[in-house]
Parts: C-alpha cells; sequence; structure tokens
C-alpha cells in the first residue's frame, strides 16, 4: 500500500495520497505483525499444539 500510495503521488500530484504514504511509513509498516518481536516464535508454538 505504501508503494501504490508513493506511485500515485507521483503520477497525480495528490496531497492525499501523499499524506497516506506518509501515515503507511510511520504507522502502517510497524504495526505488522511480521515486524512484531517473537511473531515466528509464536507461530511456530501454534504448529505443535
Amino acid at each position: 500500500m505504501r508503494d501504490f500510495s508513493w506511485k500515485y503521488f507521483t503520477l497525480t500530484g495528490d496531497v492525499e495520497s501523499f499524506m497516506l504514504y506518509k501515515e503507511m511509513d510511520q504507522y502502517g509498516m510497524s504495526a505488522l505483525p511480521s515486524d512484531a518481536e517473537g511473531y515466528e516464535e509464536d507461530l511456530a508454538g501454534e504448529e505443535s499444539e
């Protein structure tokens, strides 16, 4: 989504798409579950149950 919003901004100059890009850069990308510490260990524990 971040790449799409940047590409859309560069093509159109739409300020809202730039704001979405910045928001994804600050908040969205760090909120992904795969970035959370211990995520892979949690998955491994679920598979063995």
